[in-house]
């Protein structure tokens, strides 16, 4: 991978049983992804793995060699099969212990005598983590260098992002421009492809879709430049007016 590839990069390790066994369908990808968006970071790849202290050492110490960013997700509760920061101190080699200041907030969180074996548990972290302050249940999650630990519970998680805005050093915001389409890709193929190899510096997305009973495809254009996705944009727009393609308003 080339040093300028890797500089603003990121990926997502989504830990959980629950989420392999369909029991649980995750959204956490999307909340990451489209912050990490404002941020100039493009997400590059997603894992979901097991609640297993070696599989996830595995893969964390993969994955960090890798990307500029790591992110996971799940597995940082009060539960038996809550492994993860145990698994992380694991991977980095580092001792696993009670955080002071986590002890402290969860300490002064609940009411006296609730704070019972499982709560104190979500206070341990690998030695030496920075913590990721949540708003919403008090439990913070933690980052080691370029790993960063969040809990699985969506909301809980949305409301931790923006706190990591000034730990997290990214390039120019990456801007999305969508047009849904009354077509079938095999239509729009040749065309999307000359304009693709044009704007080398730009990502088109197709993806169809199924709705009212009719089928349809979305065109996603993205890149950090307005003026760039403009441009092809008015390529699009002039051979899907050639082909006489209605642009529909996907609800």
């Amino acid at each position: 991978m080339k040093k300028a590839n890797k500089k603003f990069n990121a990926a997502i390790i989504i830990i959980g049983n629950e989420i392999l066994s369909g029991r649980t369908q995750d959204i956490n990808v999307l909340n990451i992804s489209t912050w990490l968006n404002t941020l100039g970071i493009k997400l590059q790849e997603v894992r979901i793995i097991p609640d297993e202290e070696n599989i996830i050492v595995q893969t964390v110490n993969e994955i960090r060699k890798t990307f500029k960013y790591v992110f996971t997700t799940g597995g940082i509760g009060p539960t038996h099969d809550d492994i993860t920061s145990k698994s992380i101190s694991k991977a980095f080699n580092l001792h696993y212990c009670y955080h002071p200041e986590a002890y402290k907030i969860l300490e002064k969180y609940y009411e006296k005598g609730m704070f019972n074996f499982g709560r104190k548990k979500m206070a341990k972290t690998p030695k030496g983590a920075s913590l990721i302050y949540n708003p919403s249940s008090a439990a913070p999650g933690f980052f080691v260098k370029n790993v960063f630990c969040l809990p699985g519970v969506p909301s809980i998680l949305k409301s931790m992002l923006g706190g990591l805005n000034n730990k997290i050093i990214g390039g120019k915001k990456i801007i999305s421009i969508t047009l849904n389409l009354r077509t079938v890709e095999s239509e729009i193929s040749i065309p999307l492809e000359r304009v693709q190899k044009k704007y080398k510096n730009l990502e088109i997305g197709s993806y169809p879709f199924f709705q009212q009973g009719k089928i349809g495809v979305s065109l996603v254009m993205r890149s950090t430049k307005i003026k760039l996705i403009n441009n092809c944009k008015k390529d699009i727009l002039k051979f899907i007016k050639e082909k006489n393609i209605k642009i529909i308003k996907k609800k």
